[in-house]
């Protein structure tokens, strides 16, 4: 497989996968219904910044499988792509922010566990996700903050 087509696939399966989360998970009257932060960002922000996200972490995902499939960083990236599909899902489908906290919590450590792996493996890919794990850290403390304040 050329690596074109392999950059192709992963950012598509990333992306494809958020934007289908996303549009099955859509924020409703119940989170409209919530007390937030002051920081709560406005809804339409989330929209782009989770698409560059998306196309940054297929880029870091197709990088780390032309270096080994079945690498340990590999298998990190795998597993941060299921919790982070799996967030919207609990906080917005099944309303429920303190699972969706604990599930948010371990992807943040799966994000910094594959930038520590990559480091000196693929720094391209470790900076990668360096934005990522920067937004889902303010994610956290957006989720924890829904949580307490709720």
């Amino acid at each position: 497989m050329s690596k074109a087509l392999t950059y192709i696939i992963f950012v598509a399966i990333v992306l494809g996968g958020g934007v289908a989360i996303g549009v099955n998970n859509l924020p409703g009257e119940w989170y409209q219904s919530l007390a937030k932060p002051p920081f709560n960002p406005p809804n339409w922000v989330f929209g782009p910044a989770w698409s560059i996200l998306y196309v940054l972490i297929g880029i870091a995902g197709a990088r780390t499988w032309m270096r080994g499939h079945l690498s340990i960083g590999m298998l990190i990236w795998a597993w941060q792509v299921v919790f982070n599909f799996l967030w919207s899902p609990f906080f917005f489908g099944l309303e429920m922010p303190v699972a969706a906290l604990a599930v948010i919590v371990v992807l943040l450590v799966l994000i910094l566990a594959f930038i520590r792996n990559r480091w000196n493996a693929d720094r391209v890919a470790a900076w990668l996700f360096v934005p990522y794990a920067a937004w889902v850290g303010f994610a956290t403390i957006l989720n924890a903050s829904i949580v307490y304040l709720n």
